[in-house]
């Protein structure tokens, strides 16, 4: 406790509710050194001002600088965006009135420029000679034949986009050489002919996306001298011709190979590609790529390799790309990040590493990224390791923030709240049923160890709440090392032990009163030491469900710290096998279990009664009963509205769906407590006897006083008499 105490001031809770939230706090601005326009690690000037904000109030949405110079830049441009808009950009406008002699009439004409599109077209239609641009898209047409555009000499832009084209002739674009763009997407093309372009020598867009191109002939872009931009996005290309893929487009400047089945990628292959800057290769089956693979690709400014199959990347495969600003790695199942990964990086401004575990995550590793403006990982808490870069995302977890360890106002106050609830209300139990004497002194026992388990569910949540105000401003720079600490894995363990000894407890209680109503007649009735017997062994076996995961790092990992909250509730894929079936076990196992058990049985005792009623056709009986039945309802309802949820939540999980971490907080504040901070008083206040005995006690206590002050008083009037 004098541990996680440590640093507090008198005034700590209020500050950091009032100063943290707010995302105001004069300790995060700095000014400028003196003389130099630097600001101090992890911040970042405002502008010309001689104003410095740390990283986690940059691109935040708030405006804190006072000329706004925060929110400014803050979209990644990185790479590829601002060659698109280059390309993307018209030389000249077309003239509105048709320039065309024949086309048509189902068509419309503008210009040069003929739109066909939508027609159910069959073929393609006869037009004038001087035409420069043909929109063909969403017809039936299913072949191109040789000679079909041999006229259209001037054509320059030809859209064939969602027809239903799986045969072209090898001479079908023959005299085509003034043709800039060729749009052949979303077709059922499966292979291109050798010389099928030979005459597109000035073409520079090639869009043949979204058809079952599974292989690349050799010669196959013969002709594509003048080629820019060539994508093959979601194809069934299996393998990259072991020839260099760009010799026959010697100007190929962007390369799109996403949604393929590639598996590999082979030195020989990109050799020729001098001249490529952008390259994509996402969601590709990629597991090996060789060395040397992007060694000729000196002009690279942007390579996506994210969502393939890769486990290493060596440092030294990157070595001459000096020239990369964007580079994404994301979803990929690396197994280790080396700390001169990024050392070749010198102009990077862009790095994605989201869906990518990083144990041995250090500063050291983005050191020399010196550039570096964005970046993105997995976990918010990477963010501390980079300090030099401005856009850290995410910048929250859902259960944490950059600033706090509860990102949510509302939730870092009512955690003391609901702690402060749960202690008092168990407390108050334990003091009230130790003070008033009880016949059934055994189930007083059972209830006071309910309570005591219950009761460090409030002393968990009082821990994260002070956690919380620990690392209030700053959270940030100790998440990582927090949920690696002892203390995170103790407070974990210490919520665990509360939540299975609470479950177990009243499982026993549960059938305990079972077999005294529905089976009043049996012999069997737990003595003292029975009852001590069985609550010793429940909190033995508690504890021991709550330490397991300490013994084996290989097995468990790090199973309390996969948040900040402390609580193993959410599985994901990188969590290791043992703590995922571990956690299975525990949640949709031994607790599911013990709720059907609570709810069966409290069903079955609600019945026998009534039958036993029913015997009986009094309103006494009728009035017994009904209050029977609300309370029984009211302890299966509390334990339903407890762990249906919690049910569900590990049931998601395990599918992979997913859960925001702002679900799981609101779980473990709000939701996991419940049974804890309503036990007490469906158990002990709520009952009957526990009324009576406390009337009675209270009413003994009021005719003691009362004999006190008649003593009193008759002592008083003593006295008076007996003066002179």
């Amino acid at each position: 406790v004098t541990t996680i105490f440590k640093g507090f001031s008198g005034t700590a809770l209020v500050k950091c509710y009032i100063m943290a939230d707010t995302s105001k706090q004069e300790s995060t601005v700095t000014q400028a050194y003196p003389g130099t326009e630097a600001c101090p690690l992890g911040h970042f000037p405002c502008g010309n001002l001689s104003v410095c904000l740390p990283q986690l109030r940059q691109c935040n949405g708030v405006q804190d600088c006072a000329n706004g110079a925060d929110e400014d830049n803050c979209v990644d441009n990185s790479g590829w965006p601002h060659l698109f808009d280059a390309l993307s950009k018209n030389k000249f406008e077309e003239a509105k009135e048709c320039l065309l002699d024949v086309y048509p009439e189902e068509c419309q004409c503008e210009g040069r420029k003929v739109d066909c599109n939508n027609r159910d077209l069959n073929s393609v239609p006869a037009v004038s000679s001087n035409i420069t641009a043909l929109e063909l898209n969403n017809n039936q047409i299913t072949s191109l034949s040789a000679d079909l555009f041999i006229r259209y000499r001037n054509l320059e832009k030809l859209h064939l986009q969602n027809n239903s084209i799986s045969n072209i002739s090898n001479r079908a674009f023959s005299g085509l050489r003034n043709l800039k763009k060729l749009f052949l997407s979303q077709n059922r093309i499966t292979v291109l002919k050798t010389g099928v372009f030979r005459d597109l020598e000035s073409l520079e867009w090639l869009i043949l996306e979204e058809n079952k191109i599974a292989i690349i002939r050799q010669k196959s872009f013969t002709g594509l001298k003048s080629l820019y931009f060539l994508s093959l996005l979601n194809n069934s290309l299996e393998h990259i011709p072991r020839k260099s893929f760009c010799l026959e487009m010697p100007m190929l400047n962007w390369l799109e190979l996403e949604g393929n089945m590639i598996s590999s990628l082979h030195s020989s292959g990109f050799r020729e590609c001098t001249s490529l800057t952008v390259l994509a290769l996402r969601r590709n089956q990629i597991q090996m790529i060789e060395e040397g693979t992007f060694s000729t690709m000196h002009k690279l400014i942007d390579l996506d390799l994210s969502v393939n199959r890769i486990q290493d990347l060596t440092p030294s495969l990157f070595r001459n790309l000096h020239n990369l600003k964007q580079l994404n790695i994301s979803h990929n199942p690396l197994t280790h990040i080396y700390e001169e990964q990024f050392d070749n990086f010198v102009n990077l401004q862009s790095l994605g590493m989201e869906g990518i575990e990083i144990p041995n995550i250090s500063n050291r590793m983005f050191r020399s990224l010196g550039n570096l403006s964005h970046i993105y990982f997995k976990k918010f808490e990477y963010c501390g390791y980079s300090p030099n870069v401005r856009s850290c995302k995410p910048n929250t977890d859902g259960i944490s923030s950059f600033e706090n360890l509860l990102a949510n106002i509302i939730l870092r106050v009512f955690v003391w709240v609901v702690a402060c609830i749960i202690c008092f209300g168990n407390v108050f139990v334990i003091c009230l049923r130790s003070c008033i004497a009880s016949e059934n002194r055994h189930h007083t026992m059972s209830i006071k160890s309910l309570c005591c388990a219950d009761c460090l569910m409030g002393v968990y949540l009082f821990f994260i709440g002070a956690y919380d105000i620990r690392y209030c401003g700053e959270y940030n720079r100790h998440a990582q090392h927090w949920m690696e600490s002892l203390q995170c894995q103790l407070i974990g363990s210490l919520a665990m032990l509360s939540t299975e000894v609470s479950v177990m407890l009243l499982t026993y209680m549960t059938l305990e009163k079972y077999l005294c109503i529905v089976f009043p007649f049996h012999n069997y009735r737990a003595g003292k030491k029975q009852t001590l017997s069985t609550l010793i062994a429940i909190w033995i076996l508690g504890f021991i469900i709550a330490v397991i995961p300490f013994w084996d790092k290989n097995t468990f990992g790090n199973y309390y710290g996969r948040n900040g909250v402390c609580f193993p509730l959410h599985s994901d894929l990188t969590e290791k096998p043992g703590a995922r079936s571990y956690s299975t076990g525990i949640f949709l196992g031994l607790n599911l279990f013990a709720f059907i058990t609570i709810v069966f049985s409290y069903t079955s005792m609600f019945y026998s009664v009534r039958k036993t009623g029913a015997k009986t056709a009094r309103q006494s009986v009728f009035n017994r009963e009904v209050a029977i039945a609300k309370r029984f309802f009211f302890i299966v309802f509390t334990d339903a509205l407890c762990w249906i949820p919690i049910f569900l939540l590990k049931i998601l999980s395990l599918l992979q769906v997913e859960i925001t971490g702002t679900i799981i907080l609101w779980v473990v504040i709000f939701i996991l407590p419940i049974n804890s901070a309503l036990n007490p008083i469906l158990y002990t206040i709520t009952t009957a006897s526990f009324q009576e005995q406390l009337k009675h006690c209270l009413e003994m206590k009021w005719q003691k006083l009362g004999v006190k002050e008649t003593r009193h008083s008759i002592s008083m009037i003593t006295t008076h008499t007996n003066a002179p």
